[in-house]
């Protein structure tokens, strides 16, 4: 029976207001990546989603940033590793206090960073593994291929492989830009035979049409897209009914 992961970013609450139907989405996914600050939560939506967790049997990861909430993470920030290294230091601090930490996702423009800026990737990874330390065990970082992950190799910190339901792909395994046509996915039943084809085949079609091997463990259905459940839901029926098992590999 093939196995993946279903994950979406959650808890990315902004003034105290949801930016998606967390209820809803914790009830169909099997991992939870929680905003801790950065971009978006506070340590009330961080304790609510524990809560929810708890409920239904979701894995919690953490969803750190650049400290970027005027612009939700989005928008890519010209900060010295040392200062970066503290706010991941703190981002995780924080839910880590009030959650049982599995696994780590970099947010918006930290997660796209890290594929190139080879200074804001080792930020990342030691952030990571001194969160590994402090816990006993070891912390994977769950992410798209590039030069985070050859420094989470050289740290000795696991590297799991992602792959997005919602959003367009390049040839070279990168996402379409949010401000270029195709960026976004909103069918569900397209997203749900591109959730058939991940967790069976490993690949997604690109804008262009080729095929992009992606080895993902682990696919992403984004919280606050629009149409968020709905995706989420068709994706859970096609996977079922496929045999596919969804379950958390933290």
């Amino acid at each position: 029976m093939a196995v993946i992961d279903l994950n979406a970013d959650l808890g990315e609450t902004v003034g105290g207001l949801p930016t998606a139907d967390d209820d809803a989405m914790f009830a169909l996914i099997s991992s939870a990546s929680i905003a801790c600050g950065g971009h978006a939560g506070d340590t009330a939506s961080m304790r609510a989603a524990v809560e929810r967790a708890a409920r239904t049997g979701v894995a919690i990861g953490a969803h750190p940033s650049y400290p970027d909430r005027a612009g939700f993470g989005r928008t890519p920030l010209a900060m010295s590793a040392a200062d970066l290294r503290r706010s991941l230091d703190d981002q995780l601090g924080t839910l880590a206090a009030v959650a049982d930490i599995r696994y780590v996702k970099p947010h918006g423009a930290l997660y796209h960073a890290v594929r190139a800026d080879a200074a804001h990737a080792r930020a990342v990874v030691d952030a990571v593994a001194a969160l590994a330390a402090g816990l006993g065990r070891a912390v994977p970082i769950l992410g798209l291929d590039g030069v985070i992950a050859d420094e989470a190799s050289r740290a000795g910190v696991p590297f799991v492989r992602e792959a997005f339901l919602d959003r367009g792909y390049l040839p070279d395994g990168g996402l379409v830009p949010r401000s270029d046509p195709g960026a976004l996915l909103h069918d569900p039943d397209e997203v749900a035979a591109r959730a058939l084809r991940l967790a069976c085949d490993g690949v997604v079609e690109a804008v262009d049409g080729s095929l992009v091997a992606t080895g993902a463990a682990s696919l992403c259905v984004h919280g606050d897209s629009p149409g968020a459940v709905a995706m989420a839901r068709a994706v859970r029926a096609a996977l079922d009914a496929a045999g596919v098992d969804v379950a958390a590999p933290w």
